[in-house]
């Protein structure tokens, strides 16, 4: 439209139109401007409607990409080398859950979506390109809910000649990092809370947290009593041959995960949900890892690699085991990759963020598929 600008009667800026060229066809009313699109069903099915009508939307998909831009150049200012690893794998690993299953018709086989591209990039570091990292995709055969989506965008990065202590501190600094350069500031809302990225994070234990975010007490713990605690909160193990570990993991997970709202690393992990992680050097029983826990569910996971080839052997075969059992989230044997751990994997930190659930922290955004431009819908 070419025309003069003039104000209205009641002060609206205005164009006094000349000269109008169609240029493209609109057939359907837009969403009225004053309340915006409010239906959340329309937001996410036609999200082309959500972004024309409400800036907060827009704005917020801008700071997404703002924040994996940073990510991008956090790394790669240490030194790190972006790849693309497979989608398709012959065998689904680097994660624990349930793989989506396709099948390639030329090769007359059945491939997996990736869950993980954990094993493919450390197989980058034994061929030497020992700082990596990926932002991509990953799949996974779950539930949905508002803070889990099975297609979602995940950074794992591998560091060589580093172990999972460092990894603490390298990762606070880059959410300290990364929250400053995209809000401004360090100190967050994130709902009802405000999230402090400025403090040193909180480290725990699985013992150290039940105890301080539960009423339990350290004689609800011991071997001798620890069962009673889990009925006691309606919790009830699966596989009856769990120690003592294994107990407190699920009282953890049920009962303490939703309380970590301030930045919060958790170790002491035991070892049997650990199978890709190296054994603590001062207690074989738990593994050297972390978890990131923030506004109450899990940010970050990370190792100390398992470079042993014959130990990886052996945890495969117990995941195939429980596979055997019923789980059907368990590890398949994946003799390729033990095969590539037999050259020489050097001691190595593995790092993995969610992305879709940092950009909701960083965006004061409580379901994840407000961050995901097109999430996984229910057909209509």
């Amino acid at each position: 439209v070419i025309g003069t600008v003039f104000k209205t009667k009641t002060g609206e800026i205005t164009l006094r139109a000349q000269q109008a060229e169609l240029i493209s066809k609109c057939l359907h009313p837009l969403p009225e401007k004053f309340h915006g699109l409010t239906d959340t069903e329309t937001r996410y099915r036609q999200r082309y409607l959500d972004l024309i009508s409400n800036p907060d939307s827009k704005t917020r998909f801008l700071k997404r990409s703002k924040i994996i831009s940073n990510l991008r150049k956090f790394l790669e200012a240490l030194d790190f080398v972006e790849v693309e690893t497979p989608m398709l794998h012959p065998i689904p690993g680097g994660a624990i859950a349930k793989p989506f299953v396709t099948h390639h018709n030329a090769l007359s086989d059945d491939f997996y979506l990736r869950i993980a591209p954990e094993l493919y990039l450390k197989r980058l570091v034994i061929g030497g390109i020992e700082r990596v990292f990926e932002i991509n995709r990953n799949f996974r055969n779950e539930g949905v809910s508002t803070r889990h989506n099975p297609e979602f965008t995940m950074l794992e990065f591998y560091m060589a000649h580093q172990e999972y202590k460092f990894g603490m501190d390298l990762v606070e600094n880059m959410l300290r990092t990364i929250a400053q350069q995209v809000c401004g500031q360090t100190l967050l809302p994130f709902g009802q809370h405000e999230i402090d990225f400025g403090k040193s994070f909180e480290r725990l234990n699985l013992r150290t947290g039940i105890l301080k975010y539960t009423n339990c007490t350290e004689h609800d713990l011991l071997e001798s009593n620890i069962d009673k605690t889990l009925e006691k909160h309606g919790l009830f193990l699966l596989d009856k041959s769990a120690n003592l570990n294994q107990k407190l993991y699920q009282l953890f997970d049920e009962l303490v995960e939703p309380k970590l709202i301030q930045p919060t690393f958790l170790i002491d992990f035991p070892i049997e949900v650990s199978p890709l992680s190296k054994r603590d050097p001062n207690d074989p029983s738990i593994a050297s890892r972390f978890e990131l826990f923030i506004g109450g569910m899990e940010l970050a996971n990370a190792f100390s690699e398992l470079n042993d080839p014959f130990d990886q052997a052996e945890r495969f075969k117990a995941q195939v085991d429980a596979r055997g059992g019923g789980d059907e989230e368990a590890h398949h044997y994946d003799a390729d990759y033990i095969k590539a751990l037999e050259y020489g994997l050097p001691p190595t930190l593995g790092v993995g963020i969610g992305v879709d659930r940092l950009t909701m922290l960083l965006t004061n955004t409580t379901s994840i598929r407000d961050v995901i431009l097109f999430p996984t819908l229910k057909k209509k």
